[in-house]
């Protein structure tokens, strides 16, 4: 069996100890919508190749257990201690512990990975707009920062989602973001009549760059656009049933590694 293909942020690839990987639909055994390397226990795919491609996402890392919260488009933090059977409700997560790996799904929301190398501490996030309008991004900093991180020694990832180009909202969707702040008109450039096209990972990459990280990379891969991951908005276009959800990872290695 070969390992599933995976992208890396840089800033997080130069990290020791930091094993992180973006990963799409290839290298798994999922069939029909959900091919091939579907993670979402929430899909109607099978349990049994579900738990397999989890299996060959850890694996492909070097990391001997994961975990996923249960995501609900807010800005809670779960701090994880130890692998568990019932996912908590949560949009991201903390860890100190070694082996550990924390699972963000997504299908166009934004996957955040962040790394204080030198604290030992990593989380991750998954911020679609409700969850980065609430403030997911800074949630998860607070969090890290709470067990012992420091925002400015920091590493921030984000990775492949929905972009601009392919995020196409309608007038009262920016009304609710200006209406939060008058500067996320920046956000929103003309579409196709009276829509309008939203960038929402600019939107997060800024949130992130305010709070003094130590570094912040944004990946460009669009996964609306590129059937090489899975998309919701490509597959309501479609008019599927259902929708694989690739896996955003990140996790300190074990002292063996």
């Amino acid at each position: 069996m070969t390992n599933p293909p995976f992208q890396s942020a840089p800033g997080l690839q130069r990290l020791p100890g930091i094993a992180h990987g973006f990963f799409g639909r290839e290298g798994g055994v999922s069939e029909g919508i959900y091919a091939s390397l579907n993670v979402g226990i929430g899909s109607g795919d099978e349990a049994g190749a579900i738990a397999e491609n989890r299996t060959r996402v850890r694996g492909a890392l070097g990391l001997t257990e994961m975990v996923s919260s249960y995501q609900v488009h807010g800005a809670r933090v779960v701090e994880v201690t130890e692998a568990w059977e019932a996912r908590p409700e949560a949009d991201a997560m903390v860890t100190r512990v070694p082996g550990m790996a924390l699972c963000i799904l997504t299908a166009d929301c934004v996957p955040i990975l962040l790394a204080d190398r030198e604290a030992g501490i990593v989380g991750a996030a998954h911020a679609g707009w409700k969850g980065a309008l609430a403030g997911v991004g800074e949630a998860v900093v607070e969090a890290m920062e709470q067990i012992g991180a420091s925002a400015t020694r920091i590493v921030a990832a984000i990775g492949p989602a929905i972009q601009q180009a392919s995020y196409e909202v309608g007038p009262e969707f920016r009304d609710r973001f200006v209406a939060y702040a008058p500067q996320n008109a920046a956000y929103f450039k003309p579409g196709a009549g009276d829509r309008l096209l939203f960038d929402l990972t600019g939107h997060v990459e800024d949130r992130l760059v305010r709070l003094g990280l130590a570094r912040v990379d944004r990946l460009a891969a669009d996964t609306c656009a590129d059937r090489g991951f899975f998309s919701n908005r490509r597959r309501t276009h479609a008019g599927e049933p259902d929708y694989g959800r690739n896996a955003s990872v990140i996790g300190l290695l074990s002292q063996e590694h």
